[in-house]
């Protein structure tokens, strides 16, 4: 492991999703720590470049969620300080984070995603171009956060509004009837497809974190066609916004067998409840092996994430 040199793990902030990261963050150190790696944690809350000259880190493991970590900010001080980081760049990241950007995107190229619209906190809801029902979501913030499933005009009108404290611009989304799925990249090679199941009206921030009656189906139920043609839905969307190297991508499969593309996160959550460790799980790898093989594609390198039937529990994951 000398060659990974010594290592800084960012996390905390000041976004809604600071615990999350907390979280995140801890458990990328300890695995680093018990594989026997120089490794230092920041909470990015303040002083993050004096911190960073002193410690001088060969390389960044960003454990940060939502605002700045996200965003392509922080990700653009490490570029001006020359420190390799994982996950995308600046570029990738500012579009990711950007919901109806990357939609706008997408669309622009045909990929499938849903009607959409983007409002502020004044929104006519009578003038919405998007059917009811909807989700409504803040356009910059992860893990679900203010975000809210609205089947009439005035549950909406109160979901903009509750969206719009966390946001200067909310989302709305058509809502797709069916099931929900999400797709991890690591070092651009798709995992093993995961289909969430929950009892409550949708994946939400409660779901993710907090309940023990989530259901995280592996494998997904999907064929192996379907499963393969949903993985390289996901990476065409990874890639189409710039995004590289590793992240996840989130599909809904409606109730006649077509995929949606909702959105692209470029810094998942590595805690207990998360789906990226989950994924690889099932790919062979445990979670130290895949924090150290993120690690070592922040310089470039890539490990050897080929996807075959002898090394997956699902057996039904065609290489992409």
């Amino acid at each position: 492991m000398q060659d990974i040199g010594r290592v800084a793990v960012l996390y905390g902030g000041v976004s809604p999703e600071r615990e999350i990261s907390l979280k995140s963050g801890r458990k990328v150190f300890d695995a680093l720590s018990a594989a026997g790696i120089d490794v230092s944690l920041i909470d990015v809350s303040c002083d993050l470049i004096e911190r960073l000259q002193s410690l001088q880190p060969d390389r960044v493991f960003m454990a940060m969620h939502g605002a700045q970590g996200e965003d392509g900010t922080i990700q653009a001080i490490l570029d001006f300080l020359d420190i390799p980081y994982t996950g995308s760049g600046v570029r990738g990241s500012a579009i990711a984070m950007d919901k109806c950007r990357s939609k706008m995107l997408w669309r622009s190229i045909n990929l499938p995603t849903p009607d959409f619209q983007l409002v502020d906190g004044t929104a006519d809801i009578d003038t919405l171009s998007v059917n009811l029902p909807c989700f409504v979501k803040p356009n910059c913030q992860g893990s679900s956060i203010a975000t809210f499933a609205a089947h009439s005009r005035s549950e909406c009108a109160e979901a903009v509004a509750k969206a719009a404290r966390c946001s200067d611009e909310v989302l709305i989304e058509k809502l797709i009837e069916g099931e929900e799925f999400t797709v991890a990249i690591v070092n651009d090679q798709p995992l093993p497809v995961i289909r969430l199941e929950t009892d409550r009206a949708f994946y939400d921030y409660d779901a993710k974190y907090a309940s023990a009656d989530t259901l995280y189906h592996l494998p997904c139920g999907l064929t192996a066609e379907q499963e393969h043609d949903m993985q390289e839905l996901a990476l065409a969307a990874f890639h189409s916004v710039g995004c590289s190297s590793w992240g996840r991508v989130d599909i809904m499969r409606d109730t006649d067998g077509n995929n949606w593309l909702l959105e692209v996160n470029t810094t998942p959550g590595m805690t207990d409840h998360s789906l990226v460790p989950m994924a690889a799980k099932a790919a062979g790898y445990e979670f130290e092996e895949l924090v150290i093989a993120l690690l070592r594609a922040s310089s470039g390198e890539r490990q050897s994430w080929m996807l075959n039937s002898t090394r997956l529990a699902t057996g039904c994951v065609k290489n992409a």
